[in-house]
């Protein structure tokens, strides 16, 4: 493996997790020792080669796919990705039942297949924002502004919905 090659992995390993709040401790202590810091920080700095088999396990302690962590593989090549969307799930909490129940189950339900647990933020695909849509009746585009208003998602998720019309 290539330094430069093994230095984007570990650049993709590091962002995923801070992405969930873990410091290298963090991840010895969720990982009940199994990944040690020491380990996973070498990773991350290119420092030491991972092997496929360790890198799939890391994938999925981490709940993402093995393509996430991979260099160049972000979809649409060089283009600016589209913003992601994000939900504040602290903010969600205190969003009256009345109006956030079907999203709070929904993003309940995404977190429990993806073993994602972090508590603070969630991100959503496009998908499921057209999913949303339907369940709430309204449009990607409405339903968007109805989020950000609630705080539960942040303003720039209007690019993302945009990027999605155009």
């Amino acid at each position: 493996m290539s330094s430069e090659y093994a230095k984007q992995l570990g650049a993709k390993l590091r962002a995923i997790r801070t992405q969930q709040g873990l410091s290298l401790h963090g991840v010895e202590e969720k990982s009940q020792g199994r990944w040690k810091a020491v380990v996973v920080g070498s990773y991350e700095r290119g420092d030491r080669a991972v092997t496929v088999q360790r890198l799939a396990e890391l994938a999925d302690f981490y709940g993402v796919p093995v393509q996430e962590l991979l260099p160049g593989t972000t979809p649409g090549g060089a283009a600016e990705p589209p913003p992601k969307l994000v939900l504040d799930l602290e903010r969600l909490a205190h969003v009256p039942a009345e109006k956030a129940g079907p999203l709070q189950r929904y993003a309940a339900t995404i977190q429990s297949q993806r073993g994602d647990y972090n508590g603070k933020v969630l991100s959503i695909r496009q998908d499921d924002l057209r999913t949303l849509a339907v369940i709430y009746d309204q449009s990607p585009s409405v339903l968007t502004d109805q989020l950000i208003s609630w705080g539960v998602l942040d303003a720039d998720a209007r690019r993302a919905v945009a990027h999605e019309d155009s």
